[in-house]
């Protein structure tokens, strides 16, 4: 194995390592790649992020590369479809709330441009850089992530509390959580 410092908690999977190195804590300002880690943090919702990843590649499949303007309209035959597909999380609730979830971000594109401009509008356009140095220190949830699921409550999204959003923050850089002794702390 190489002699880079990582964070943690993505051991030495392959996927982890990759997701960790390329992906987790990078800042993403389109909303298509926001929609797809909004939809992912909420099948992941108690369960392991792994387990998520591991079937990332079916999720995308299943739900038309996360074309949220599709979502929006998926019917009965499609929640069926859904439902029956073994190689996605087949969760009746979190199926549905990714319909509900694909309506109100379209509404929330309306109201405020882009659903980047509204979530990235919680932290002034710019990622908050914490200076963690072991993993007991990273919360799972901050007053913040607090008032974003408050206020996507509140437009109707489903699946979103605050240790999913925060989550959700902390894999499109919104926050910077890479421990100090990590190669991407810089970086990102």
């Amino acid at each position: 194995m190489d002699k880079i410092n990582r964070c943690a908690w993505c051991g030495d999977d392959p996927l982890y390592v990759e997701y960790h190195d390329k992906e987790w804590g990078t800042p993403v300002y389109d909303d298509d790649t926001l929609f797809e880690f909004l939809i992912l943090e909420t099948f992941q919702a108690g369960l392991s992020w792994i387990t998520v990843l591991r079937k990332r590649e079916n999720f995308r499949r299943a739900f038309d590369h996360f074309n949220y303007k599709k979502i929006a309209k998926y019917g009965e035959d499609k929640v069926a479809e859904l439902l029956s597909d073994p190689g996605i999380i087949r969760n009746k609730l979190k199926v549905r709330a990714t319909i509900s979830n694909a309506q109100a971000f379209m509404k929330v594109q309306e109201e405020f441009g882009s659903f980047s401009d509204y979530i990235w509008g919680f932290t002034a356009g710019k990622p908050i850089t914490n200076s963690y140095k072991s993993l007991k220190e990273v919360p799972a949830n901050t007053p913040l992530s607090d008032t974003i699921s408050k206020d996507l409550k509140k437009r109707g999204f489903k699946f979103v509390g605050t240790t999913v959003i925060y989550a959700h923050m902390q894999a499109t850089g919104m926050v910077n959580d890479h421990l100090t002794s990590c190669f991407r702390y810089k970086e990102v």
